[in-house]
């Protein structure tokens, strides 16, 4: 579940306000008996799941006593998933969503925070709760359960409730004194500086005005890396990773922009450091790569199936395809799952946080930017627009023929967009126009694999004459769609190839 809060800062006078007025027509504020909870936190000796920004620890009291909270990279929301388990032994299953963070090192308790809790569930008229306000007394506690510090805040969490009511009720509690608070949590606070310090992962930041060719690498470095792991607890949770996509894919995504920018800016990395990293990337592809197939291919069945409510297949056949994609899903997110729980996989986050950290760049990157960087997204612009890519495309062709144009195109977009921050708005435009091309490249492989799929999931059931005739009709309708996406696709390389948009470009 993801959890949404705000938090205030009070001091020991501060008296809670009548929050009546902000529960809606019919509805009512109710209190609940004052809790007391004692809160074990687990983390590593230099607190790498505090740095940043996340959370595994044991409540007592609690009906599942174990949760990790991770960051969402939004202040106040966060990821919250909880499991039952006794206290001296957290859920494996816990341990392996904070990989990323612990990169294999030791968790231990760090710190104990007893909290006093005074809770109000602000209610709708059926009496759901909206959003609950704690006023907690907080103890921070060391081995001898001595307190060794103390602090009071509030929280006002949405449950059922929108953003309106958190902003109203934030209002009241403003009124009666309260201030806006930070979105330090409890045992952030109580571990001190030491817990508030720099993550290992290091996040992507500003240029500099005078930005050199390495600055710019390691931002689009950065960026991926951080996409990457932050879809790991995703990936194992079987959760969507943002804008409607899968975590499997924000996570193959993030891959793929990694290996091409390592090939895009290979002559100012150094080869012992940036070859093996890309082969490692490459390892972990495959295996995300065959969930995601399988993905993409059962929502497209249903699509095709879909796209002629006149003449709908028969759908106990298109129900048997399905079940035979979703076989082969499972099977692939298995391996995924073994894959991330490999200490091969383990060596490879390590290798991922120290190249946000510090790429391991060649003479070259300390060139100016502006300078270097349009020479080298020459090359897989040239590679597209040359003899073995555009320039070479037969309009009847085969398939494979045009997929391999679509991985050049992706290349050039992908560094295309590792340099925007320092070329602008020129290179933003030919960004677009390649996504459109993408588009239209993405569509034509996606129908032509999905009509190979259905014919060859009809020809392992020889027998099953109902499914050949559905696997017929299905992959009829895919090849009209790659014929289709060959017709659109001059209008949009037209587009693309404009002098004003690659003009830039050496």
């Amino acid at each position: 579940m993801v959890e949404e809060e705000q938090k205030y800062e009070v001091d020991d006078t501060y008296v809670l306000p009548d929050l009546s007025a902000t529960a809606p027509a019919g509805g009512q504020v109710r209190a609940l008996p004052q809790v007391t909870l004692v809160a074990r936190y687990l983390d590593t000796v230099d607190l790498r799941l505090a740095r940043a920004g996340a959370s595994l620890r044991h409540r007592r009291g609690d009906e599942l006593p174990w949760t990790v909270k991770l960051p969402t990279g939004t202040p106040g929301v966060r990821h919250e998933i909880s499991r039952p388990g006794a206290a001296g032994q957290p859920p494996p299953e816990l341990v392996e969503l904070v990989t990323a963070l612990h990169r294999g090192a030791p968790l231990a308790p760090v710190t104990v925070v007893r909290t006093v809790r005074h809770a109000h569930e602000v209610c709708d008229e059926a009496g759901a709760v909206l959003a609950e306000v704690v006023d907690d007394q907080v103890s921070v506690l060391d081995d001898n359960d001595a307190t060794t510090g103390t602090f009071r805040e509030l929280e006002v969490e949405l449950k059922a409730g929108d953003r309106t009511l958190l902003d109203q009720i934030g209002g009241v509690l403003r009124e009666a004194g309260a201030r806006d608070g930070s979105f330090t949590p409890k045992h952030v606070r109580a571990l001190g500086a030491a817990a508030q310090a720099e993550p290992d992962l290091v996040a992507p930041g500003e240029l500099p005005a005078d930005a050199t060719a390495g600055d710019v690498v390691t931002e689009a470095v950065r960026k991926e890396v951080r996409r990457l792991l932050a879809h790991d607890p995703l990936v194992r949770l079987r959760v969507p990773g943002g804008g409607g996509d899968s975590a499997v894919h924000q996570m193959r995504v993030a891959i793929r922009r990694l290996r091409s920018d390592l090939r895009t800016f290979k002559p100012l990395l150094r080869r012992s450091w940036s070859s093996p990293l890309r082969a490692e990337l490459r390892w972990l592809a495959e295996h995300l790569g065959a969930a995601r197939d399988a993905e993409v291919l059962r929502a497209r069945l249903r699509r095709t199936a879909n796209a002629d409510p006149l003449s709908p297949p028969d759908q106990d056949a298109v129900d048997r395809l399905d079940k035979a994609l979703a076989k082969r899903q499972r099977q692939a997110l298995a391996a995924i799952d073994k894959a991330l729980r490999s200490a091969r996989y383990l060596a490879l986050v390590d290798a991922l946080v120290l190249a946000a950290r510090a790429p391991r760049f060649t003479r070259r990157a300390a060139a100016p930017a502006a300078r270097t960087l349009p020479a080298l997204v020459a090359r897989p612009w040239k590679r597209l627009t040359g003899p073995d890519g555009v320039e070479g495309l037969d309009p009847l062709g085969p398939d494979d023929r045009w997929h391999t144009v679509r991985k050049e195109a992706k290349q050039a977009r992908y560094a295309v967009n590792a340099v925007l921050p320092a070329v602008g708005k020129d290179a933003r435009r030919l960004s677009r126009a390649l996504a459109q091309v993408q588009d239209v490249l993405g569509e034509h492989q996606d129908a032509a694999v999905a009509a190979d799929t259905w014919l060859a999931l009809a020809a392992d059931r020889p027998g099953d004459h109902k499914l050949a005739v559905v696997a017929g009709r299905l992959a009829e309708r895919e090849r009209e769609t790659v014929r289709q996406m060959r017709a659109q696709f001059p209008a949009a390389w037209h587009r693309a190839t404009r002098r004003r948009r690659t003009r830039w470009l050496p």
